[in-house]
């Protein structure tokens, strides 16, 4: 299994594996899609995580900080919180709030 991305407006769809193997393709590919216009992570289509994963999400944060940019991620699989409560960093984890996630979905059906 691999990973990709797909930008549509300001969202940025992951589908497939965020692990060891695919992470630094994420980690760059993510940072364009950024700079691009993109700042809902929408990480529905996750199909495997790994800290890797984890490690991926915040280096797009840092990147989106570093160019003035926020970030929300929508949609985290509970593997992904369980993770980052293991890890102890779940409240450094940029998650959407339900509103702005629905406004994104929203303007995505129109």
């Amino acid at each position: 299994m691999t990973a990709k991305l797909m930008r549509r407006e300001d969202r940025i769809e992951v589908i497939g594996e965020m692990t060891f193997a695919t992470a630094a393709w994420l980690l760059q590919e993510g940072k364009r899609a950024l700079e691009e216009g993109g700042r809902l992570i929408d990480l529905r289509g996750v199909q495997a995580l790994d800290s890797s994963g984890l490690a991926v999400l915040f280096g797009w944060q840092r990147h989106a900080a570093a160019t003035g940019k926020t970030i929300g991620v929508i949609n985290p699989p509970a593997n992904l919180m369980s993770l980052a409560e293991v890890y102890g960093v779940d409240p450094l984890l940029a998650l959407a709030q339900a509103e702005e996630a629905a406004r994104s979905e929203t303007r995505r059906e129109e």
